[in-house]
């Protein structure tokens, strides 16, 4: 379940990530569709972070060893 949400974030970014490209081109520039949707990349990417942090220290993500 956790990989799963996980993998959906990492496709929001992606998608976030690619509006924002289109939004670019289309107002040239101008408009604030391309600040929002880069806005709402950077905030998946943190809650991605932060999710594996978590996901780290209560075990659902095994750690290795050397």
């Amino acid at each position: 379940m956790f990989k799963l949400i996980v993998i959906l974030l990492l496709f929001g970014v992606v998608g976030s990530l690619f509006s924002g490209l289109f939004f670019l081109y289309r107002d040239r520039g101008t408009g604030v569709r391309t600040a929002q949707a880069l806005t709402l990349r950077i905030g998946l990417s943190i809650l991605i972070f932060a999710l594996l942090l978590v996901g780290f220290r209560f075990g659902w993500i095994p750690g290795y060893s050397q």
